[in-house]
């Protein structure tokens, strides 16, 4: 059987066809055959989509809470499922080109993600890969412990943070190992993100009977010192804190930092929530805006859960509760200068509903 014409194209004339595509149509066609891979993956190639295609952002899932203990038995869906928003469609990343057990991803930045995975002794390690390349990078091996008790926050360039309420680890890409830093955190950090150079996270500073949520900053340059943390408030912001149940930091677009909670109907004890609020910090000026509130009838699927999850990033942010058996999307739109609320259904790894998830850019062009 003949070739098909599209083989005896000259090279350049071949890639000027592809660079028409978005980048969801482009890794497609590295599936169809060797050749569409060959010509996809070649360094000329990479070189130009890397200044012409944009990321594809993508809403990743992590596995199912229960397997981050070692005692369960593995998930053997060894996969990286993204919801691809513009396109409402859930796309699958397979992870089996990784050598290791049960990888289990749980951040993202730049086009790569980072996933604790078994190592041959059964420590575990972080990896850096990227899912579209299958190429990947191991990190120098960390305890247990901190896949258990560590939040993972990642920044370019591979640039690493592993934080817990007592002590940070730092690992950057001209250093080949981890540092490690006295975190001095009032108390356990709750939702921490990286923004530029700055970490944020929620400690509550209340008693056992009541929570009292406050906003601790600090550098990365400023990890090394101690006390490094400080309390970030103004007068001007008010019971800002204290209007939200269980609040909880997404990174949002720029400078800015989205603030979640359960809306309060009353500042008493046990106020039940009217609904979902999303505020919007402005690092630049300090100053906080309401982004956005969960409509009253999509509010009544969260209204019986004693708790919900929120995972995602820039504009886009992802809810999910027990029972409820699928997502909640608020999606902002800068052009209409609103958020538009959607339904995200067939969610892969359901079961008991509480779905934690990340950002994912994805990019042919990152190295691990």
């Amino acid at each position: 059987m003949d070739a098909p014409p599209i083989f005896f194209l000259p090279q350049d004339t071949l890639q000027q066809i592809f660079l028409n595509l978005p980048l969801r149509q482009i890794i497609k066609c590295r599936a169809v055959c060797k050749f569409f891979n060959q010509t996809l993956t070649s360094p000329s190639f990479l070189h130009f989509i890397s200044a012409q295609i944009p990321p594809l952002r993508l809403l990743a899932l992590r596995p199912p809470h229960h397997h981050h203990h070692h005692h369960h038995r593995a998930s053997p869906d060894r996969t990286l499922h993204a919801f691809d928003a513009d396109q409402n469609q859930w796309l699958r990343f397979p992870l089996t080109f990784l050598p290791f057990r049960s990888p289990q991803p749980v951040a993202s930045s730049f086009g790569l993600v980072y996933l604790w995975a078994d190592s041959i002794d059964s420590t575990k390690t972080l990896v850096a890969c990227n899912p579209l390349t299958r190429q990947y990078r191991v990190l120098p091996q960390l305890g247990s412990a901190w896949s258990r008790h560590g939040s993972v926050l990642v920044g370019p360039p591979n640039r690493v943070l592993v934080l817990s309420e007592l002590a940070a680890l730092y690992f950057s890409g001209s250093n080949n190992f981890w540092v490690n830093f006295s975190s001095n955190l009032p108390t356990k950090p709750r939702s921490p993100i990286l923004v530029s150079d700055f970490v944020l996270a929620l400690c509550d500073v209340g008693s056992p009977w009541r929570s009292q949520w406050k906003l601790f900053s600090c550098t990365l340059s400023t990890l090394q010192t101690s006390p490094s943390w400080s309390r970030l408030e103004k007068h001007e912001w008010g019971d800002v804190f204290d209007i939200l149940k269980r609040p909880r930091l997404v990174r949002g677009t720029g400078n800015g930092v989205l603030m979640i909670g359960g809306l309060r109907s009353s500042f008493s004890l046990n106020a039940s929530c009217s609904t979902i609020l999303i505020l919007r910090l402005d690092l630049d000026a300090m100053e906080w805006a309401e982004a956005g509130r969960m409509p009253p009838e999509m509010f009544r699927s969260f209204q019986d859960s004693s708790k919900f999850k929120v995972f995602g990033g820039g504009n886009r942010v992802c809810f999910s509760a027990k029972r409820v058996g699928r997502l909640a999307l608020w999606d902002y739109s800068d052009e209409a200068g609103k958020g538009e609320w959607r339904w995200i259904d067939c969610v892969p790894w359901s079961g008991d509903g509480l779905c934690r998830g990340f950002l994912f850019e994805a990019l042919l062009t990152a190295l691990p």
